[in-house]
């Protein structure tokens, strides 16, 4: 009887863990790595001037809500195109250093601390690369990291295009679903951060959401349902 008891208290506790999702781009960062990243490829002469042009069309149509940030997204994976990875994962620790660590944002950096200090389960969920974010992951002490991979094709040169999809939108709500039942999670109980319109699927599935510098239709969402809004200091 004892035992039973016990298991069963067990399994409950179990249940009751508490995880706390991070978004990166905007959120964790105070800016879009993905901004520096490209000023990193320019200085080295990686980038062509009609891709830059492309891009910057791209960029002023998703500020403006014109373009998705799946579109987006993809865009940018084909600076990848017909390379190798190695080529850019032997210079990700200079720029992991030198662009992404200032612009860590100190008071969404202050609330991962304090969910670790509380032993919650932390979880990095990003649309950018696990290259890069590995050095997030590693640093920061995150539990699980679930990002989006680069496809490699035949001899070993990236294809330009994820691998098994972008980590956004719906994507990150099956993250935390799925983690949630492998983990035994209580996702009433646990938290999200995002910045971005596509990160409500995320932010719905918690009993806690929370947003930072949130776009025009995040923040309506997040005044109509009562979410805490954040600064990056």
């Amino acid at each position: 009887m004892r035992r039973a008891r016990s298991a069963r208290a067990g399994e409950i506790m179990e249940k009751e863990r508490v995880a706390a999702f991070f978004d990166f781009d905007k959120t964790l960062l105070d800016d879009d790595s993905c901004k520096y990243g490209i000023q990193y490829l320019w200085e080295r002469g990686r980038l062509k001037a009609r891709w830059l042009a492309k891009l910057l069309v791209l960029h002023a149509l998703y500020k403006r809500d014109l373009c998705s940030e799946e579109k987006m997204v993809r865009f940018l994976l084909t600076i990848y195109r017909n390379r190798r990875l190695d080529s850019f994962a032997a210079e990700t620790e200079e720029f992991y250093r030198r662009f992404i660590v200032p612009h860590f944002a100190p008071n969404i950096l202050s609330r991962v601390q304090e969910h670790k200090r509380q032993g919650h389960v932390l979880v990095l969920v990003s649309g950018s690369l696990r290259y890069l974010l590995e050095y997030v992951w590693r640093d920061l002490g995150f539990d699980h990291l679930f990002c989006t991979d680069l496809e490699v094709g035949p001899g070993g040169f990236l294809t330009g295009n994820p691998k098994d999809g972008l980590v956004t939108g719906e994507k990150k709500r099956e993250v935390a679903l799925r983690l949630a039942r492998e983990q035994g999670i209580d996702l009433s109980m646990s938290h999200a951060y995002g910045n971005h319109h596509s990160d409500i699927p995320l932010l719905e599935s918690v009993g806690h959401a929370h947003v930072v510098h949130p776009t025009r239709e995040l923040e309506k969402t997040a005044r109509k349902r009562g979410w805490e809004m954040l600064t990056f200091r």
